[in-house]
């Protein structure tokens, strides 16, 4: 498969960018024109920031499978779709060609038919990294259904409120999961997030780990019975469900900076064009290339870079289903190595961990198949960007710092592999059709340079085409979140430095939302949780330079009665969080305190605990506005 739309030069970028920026509608429709379509669109774009609407290619018909795996079968249907590499080393791996993937997926797709699953309904996932995984987002959107996966790391209390929250009847889950040396019982989380629970009406169950499991009669079914039932019928191939360009393809829950999760919702037909459109470039892939994204498909980085934006490419995408440390810390290297990988994209909270041990576990692997690496999920930090340039890429493959959010559905700033300038700890320049601009807190642009760079809040000044459609059943809640803080304008929560040459760094969050592991967790979430555990009166949630991961979780926390141990005391706060929310939010530091830095009208000052967490404590700003100025030298005294 060719793709006219990639960029072959820096020329050619600045060529497309300035195409994209003096008429989106065109450029779009020139990239949209390589699709298939049932029908094509009335109007490419029509859009206001203040409702705020974003509909692209407006009045088109189109289903998503079709560009993913139909229109493939004729010239790639043996070519490997999916490389499934198991957590056991010593298991057998699995292959898919697109023609067989294309048979699984019809199948399932005829599977929640059968079991009365229809258009615009709600479909939750909760499985491992297995080639299932993909069967059923694709076979949800085959027919139409919407799906919602949930990383397999969450709770049943997080699971419990997403299905409350979506209105979801159907689940999708495996009897367990396989994570490094753990064995996670998914099924046992499902039923205990189902406790009460009035509107499920299905739950499908897919044998992984053969662990037992209890199967409720009426509700409970095994994904092999329901397969093998499809096959007796002879069914081997599906129509897809003809969908509207703005119908829902997906919910995926992100926290937020109130403690309810929010549902952000991508339509088919622009977060289509667009995933596939950056896959294309970011990457520069070239077909045959071997793509290994070690997201988990519970992130928007697995959804569009691991199933949607690779597979609408005819690309061939590695699943891992363990972890990069076990069975020990050679693991990523020695899947390039077997796979020939080219193309490797993960987190730089990855690559950190990986160099925590050295150079050892690359010894003997052979690395020479990789032409691009990448990161995601957070800023890379120079010294590791150095270490994955020198160790991993020889000095010889481009980085790709990527940098985009749950929202947006696809990358927005990134260099173009092998195309445009890198800059360590830089995300660059962005993409064709992305219009940043750098504001203060009042909105206006910066237009001044400080210390040589611009810094401000980073906005986008007009849609792009994967931009988030609304919030799950809260279109308000869209609005005030990302279009209601600067009039006109897509507020990512991010702060940014923009140099002379135009390229962007991101600075981090400037709202109350962490980013932990390139994973984002709003600070009232893990408040919340905390302030379950029975002893707690009150806490603040704030994040600090970490490591490894980039931003730990410091949590300032008043208890009821200290006496006792306090170690297992932090200890018991941790695992309510872990059972409230999952061990993604389990905060690093838990500092006991009498009181916290209150305004006179009862707001938290965070920037206080934030600049403590970080070990600043000399200047800390003006504490006179301060209810109780005291409490902050208490703090200080007590830092961990």
């Amino acid at each position: 498969m060719v793709y006219p739309y990639q960029i072959q030069s820096f020329a050619d970028y600045k060529k497309a960018y300035q195409q994209s920026v003096d008429n989106p509608e065109k450029f779009w429709a020139s990239v949209a024109d390589h699709f298939t379509w049932r029908k094509k669109w009335d109007k490419v774009l029509d859009w206001n920031f203040t409702e705020p609407k974003s509909e692209w290619f407006k009045g088109a018909k189109l289903n998503i499978t079709e560009n993913c795996l139909d229109r493939h079968l004729e010239n790639n249907g043996n070519t490997p779709a999916i490389i499934w590499e198991p957590n056991d080393p010593n298991e057998k791996q699995r292959i898919l060609t697109y023609s067989k993937l294309h048979e699984k997926v019809c199948q399932f797709a005829q599977v929640l038919l059968n079991n009365g699953v229809k258009k615009g309904d709600r479909v939750c996932i909760y499985m491992g990294m297995i080639p299932e995984l993909t069967i059923a987002v694709l076979g949800c959107a085959r027919i139409g259904a919407i799906h919602s996966v949930i990383f397999g790391g969450f709770s049943a209390q997080s699971i419990a409120d997403r299905v409350f929250d979506a209105q979801s009847e159907f689940i999708i889950t495996c009897d367990g999961a396989y994570r490094g040396a753990k064995d996670i019982p998914l099924k046992n989380v499902i039923d205990d997030a189902l406790i009460g629970n009035k509107t499920v009406k299905k739950v499908i169950v897919y044998t992984r780990t053969r662990t037992p499991i209890s199967m409720l009669k009426g509700r409970d079914i095994w994904w092999e019975d329901e397969m093998r039932h499809v096959e007796e019928m002879g069914i081997h191939s599906l129509p897809a469900v003809e969908m509207g360009a703005a119908d829902p393809l997906f919910i995926l829950y992100t926290s937020g900076s109130t403690g309810k999760p929010k549902g952000v919702v991508h339509a088919c037909a622009g977060y289509m064009v667009y995933t596939n459109y950056t896959f294309v470039n970011v990457f520069n892939y070239q077909p045959g290339q071997i793509h290994f994204c070690t997201a988990d498909i519970g992130w928007i980085t697995g959804h569009s870079y691991i199933v949607y934006g690779p597979l609408s490419a005819g690309a061939t995408s590695v699943i891992f289903e363990g972890i990069p440390t076990w069975p020990n810390a050679g693991r990523f290297w020695e899947i390039v190595d077997k796979y020939k990988v080219n193309i490797l994209y993960t987190a730089p909270t990855a690559i950190r961990s990986l160099m925590g041990f050295g150079l050892w576990p690359l010894q003997g692997k052979n690395l020479s198949s990789l032409k691009v690496l990448g990161t995601v999920g957070e800023p890379i930090n120079e010294e590791a960007w150095n270490w994955y340039n020198e160790q991993v890429g020889k000095n010889k493959c481009p980085i790709v710092d990527t940098w985009w959010q749950t929202e947006t559905g696809g990358c927005l700033i990134s260099n173009i592999a092998g195309i445009t300038p890198s800059k360590p700890g830089w995300a660059t320049l962005p993409l064709p059709g992305v219009q940043p601009v750098l504001v203060d807190d009042k909105g206006n642009e910066i237009t001044e340079m400080e210390d040589g760079v611009y810094k401000g809040n980073l906005c986008i000044k007009f849609p792009w085409p994967s931009l988030l459609t609304t919030t799950y059943g809260d279109h308000e809640r869209c609005r005030t979140n990302y279009f209601a803080t600067y009039p006109n304008l897509y507020f990512t929560g991010d702060g940014a430095l923009k140099d002379e040459e135009g390229f962007y760094r991101i600075t981090g969050r400037v709202d109350d939302v962490l980013n932990v592991s390139g994973h984002r967790i709003g600070t009232a979430e893990v408040e919340n949780a905390i302030n379950m555990h029975t002893g707690v009166i009150e806490s603040a949630v704030v994040g600090y330079p970490h490591d490894v991961k980039g931003q730990g979780i410091y949590a300032f926390v008043i208890y009821n009665n200290k006496e006792g141990d306090e170690a297992l005391i932090r200890k018991d706060i941790v695992q309510t969080v872990s059972r409230v929310i999952g061990p993604i939010a389990k905060p690093d530091k838990i500092q006991f305190v009498n009181g916290l830095p209150k305004t006179r009208s009862g707001k938290i000052m965070r920037r206080i605990l934030r600049k403590i967490a970080e070990g600043e404590t000399e200047n800390l700003g003006d504490i006179t506005t301060l209810l109780d100025p005291g409490v902050v030298e208490e703090i200080k005294k007590g830092y961990l």
